[in-house]
């Protein structure tokens, strides 16, 4: 209870003090004479947020690429070493495992997730409204649940217990149920098999995100454009993929770079499930491996490298929002 309450504190006091400083910011910008204040007042209220950005998300981003060119084992010790942890990082056999499973988390994920996100907000369309909102909500649910908690329960799916022995695993107790052997289901690299494994559980958090986003792009689709091209002689499938798909391309290519970012930086299912153990160890795995080691300088060399990585993303989601912009 008493946390609780120190929580809502927390949130009234926090809204309380930003309310505060606005009302300064806005006193500050009336003392100015005449029209002054109408051309300075829009930056003094957004001033808070750029000193948040700049603290927060520049400065921090600053200070690791000025790290990545250290050698920190044991702060506050450092030196210069140049390009030195780059690299010891590419030419690491762990990191290089770590550099495919992510490259493969990259290519599997976002695309499976649109593609099946897409055919269950087709299909679920299709029912009745009520059907539909209790198929959407059950979708859904999984995105409520947080990383951490759902991939312990998924551990225990894929949980493997030595011959002989019950099997708490609901994968193992199916196969076994049929005659086979247990399988170490996340122990099984061959084919990076237990990474897709390991997707699979954030497909199933993600198709139902997928879902909601591309089932309210569909119903968009205006219903003169679907009856013109039935007209026009096209079947379902062709009226499909030549008139629906072009319509909710922009939101298809939202859904798949949101994704793809929450890809990029997937640390949590991995450590939970795995420890980044049996090669299905991910870049922000092996982050966490060097910070936690002390080694500072290469933790933020692979800072760099998702920075790196990412900004071209960020860059391109940027002027597709502009394109649809201009496009309204």
């Amino acid at each position: 209870m008493l946390q609780v309450l120190n929580t809502l504190l927390t949130v009234v006091a926090g809204i309380a003090a930003a309310l505060v400083l606005f009302w300064v910011l806005n006193k500050i910008a009336e003392l100015l004479p005449g029209n002054a204040q109408y051309k300075v007042k829009p930056y003094l209220l957004i001033l808070p947020a750029f000193l948040a950005i700049v603290g927060y998300l520049i400065y921090p981003a600053v200070l690791s690429l000025i790290d990545s060119f250290k050698t920190k084992v044991n702060f506050p010790a450092e030196e210069w070493t140049g390009i030195e942890n780059y690299v010891r990082l590419f030419t690491n056999n762990k990191f290089q495992d770590a550099l495919i499973n992510t490259a493969l988390w990259i290519i599997i994920v976002p695309l499976v997730a649109i593609v099946l996100g897409l055919a269950v907000a087709v299909l679920v369309d299709r029912m009745n409204p009520r059907s539909e909102k209790a198929a959407k909500t059950v979708i859904f649910l999984p995105m409520a649940v947080s990383a951490v908690a759902a991939s312990t329960v998924w551990r225990f799916v894929y949980s493997y217990q030595p011959s002989g022995q019950p099997q708490v695993g609901l994968f193992n107790a199916i196969w076994t149920g049929f005659g086979g052997d247990p399988v170490a289901w996340l122990g099984t690299s061959t084919l990076r098999f237990n990474s897709i494994l390991l997707m699979v559980m954030m497909l199933w958090s993600q198709i139902g995100f997928s879902m909601v986003l591309l089932s309210s792009a569909v119903k968009a689709v205006p219903v003169e454009t679907l009856e013109a091209a039935r007209i026009d002689g096209a079947n379902e499938r062709q009226a499909f993929f030549r008139v629906v798909i072009p319509q909710i391309w922009p939101t298809i290519v939202t859904v798949f770079i949101t994704v793809l970012i929450g890809v990029m930086k997937v640390f949590d299912i991995v450590y939970v499930m795995t420890g980044g153990n049996f090669k299905t160890s991910v870049i922000g795995m092996e982050f966490w491996n060097y910070y936690s080691d002390v080694n500072y300088g290469m933790a933020s060399a692979i800072v760099v490298i998702l920075m790196i990585a990412i900004i071209p993303i960020m860059v391109f989601q940027v002027r597709q929002f502009r394109k649809e912009e201009a496009n309204r």
